[in-house]
């Protein structure tokens, strides 16, 4: 058993978001859980390797909530239909799952002595209510996975060593500001498949924040919404309801390298708002309602990949994609996706994809009216 575990523990954890949890296995399989403190055998900050399965599995003989599993600082209590957060967690666990029981508000002392908690996955219950002071205990908590669950505001006082935040699939309406304040260490917040409209994120609600991922799709905007992170590396605002990007909307993301926009209602992109995106390397623009490649895009020297896909595109230019010249461009295309696009590709000039890798990163045709 020890020997399968470790196995398990040495494979990456997957990086595609959004964050679908279809198993308990699947979240432990991080290779952050290697970094686990081990203060008692070391004295160090973090170790880094395998830690001491013998010294670790000893832990859980006395201590594990009925019905659990408990093995290697790992607490699995899901799916056990738990109205409440369970008591006699043992308090060197560096994982608590919870998820998919009926858990319908977090108490002030629900996690009383859980100093040592690296991750905390309450995803599908029906929380609706956080005491205020309910993460207080969780001064090491990395990862806060509370998705799919009856959220109508971002939980009160979050630790200061969180780094990603997982909390799609709520009914949060409003992002007010100072809501993240403190949290140096984030750089990653899912917050898609709630109410949100432009309206929603108040001035400054994402001051202090140093974020390099944000995902805030299947809500509904109108507009990219304003005062995002700088920091940004990948925004997905995908399957909302933005109808155009204008030139001051991406003015303040130059480290972009991943834009997601598909699914949307965009009929126009104005002239020159791609030139504030010098780092992006992938641009999806599918199922919209362009009729004509954005301009701008020969100018991105380090763009790898473009979907536009499912748009009304008619016509392709011989400079739309590639820069006039050679040795412009710094990274050539593997991937250009324009079928379902009502395009006579047989009159797209051959030259139009000089900068491409292989003619097999263009997709090409398979229109239906």
């Amino acid at each position: 058993m020890r020997s399968l575990w470790l196995l398990a523990a040495l494979l990456a954890l997957s990086q595609a978001l959004p964050f679908e949890q279809k198993g308990f296995w699947d979240f432990t399989l991080d290779d952050g859980l290697l970094m686990m403190n081990d203060e008692e055998a070391s004295g160090a900050d973090t170790i880094s390797g395998v830690p001491d399965l013998d010294s670790l599995t000893r832990t859980f003989s006395a201590m594990c909530p009925f019905g659990c599993h408990c093995h290697l600082r790992v607490v699995q209590c899901s799916d056990l239909g738990l109205k409440a957060v369970p008591k006699e967690i043992s308090p060197d666990t560096t994982l608590l799952d919870l998820q998919n029981n009926d858990i319908s508000e977090l108490r002030k002392d629900d996690f009383k002595g859980l100093q040592h908690l690296y991750a905390l996955v309450l995803v599908n219950n029906k929380i609706s209510k956080i005491h205020e002071k309910a993460f207080s205990p969780l001064r090491k908590l990395q990862k806060l996975y509370i998705s799919k669950n009856h959220l109508a505001e971002i939980p009160p006082s979050l630790p200061s060593s969180l780094v990603e935040l997982r909390i799609h699939d709520n009914r949060i309406r409003k992002v007010p500001k100072g809501v993240f304040s403190g949290l140096w260490n984030m750089n990653c917040i899912e917050m898609g498949g709630n109410p949100l409209e432009n309206s929603g994120f108040e001035p400054g609600a994402f001051d202090g924040l140093k974020l390099n991922y944000l995902r805030i799709s299947e809500a509904k905007l109108t507009g990219i919404p304003k005062d995002l992170p700088e920091t940004l590396n990948e925004l997905h605002l995908d399957h909302n309801k933005i109808q155009a990007i204008e030139l001051e909307d991406l003015l303040r993301y130059s480290k972009l390298y991943r834009l997601g926009l598909g699914h949307n209602q965009i009929r126009m992109i104005e002239n020159g708002s791609l030139s504030f995106l010098p780092m992006l390397r992938e641009l999806h623009l599918d199922n919209n309602k362009l009729s004509r490649v954005p301009a701008g895009l020969p100018d991105l020297k380090l763009l790898q990949v473009v979907y536009l896909h499912s748009n009304n595109i008619t016509k392709v230019g011989v400079n739309d994609f590639c820069p006039v010249g050679f040795g412009v461009k710094r990274a050539y295309y593997n991937g250009i996706s324009l079928f379902n696009n009502p395009v006579p590709y047989w009159e797209v000039q051959p030259a139009t994809f000089r900068c491409v890798t292989d003619r097999l990163a263009i997709q090409f045709g398979n229109y239906k009216k």
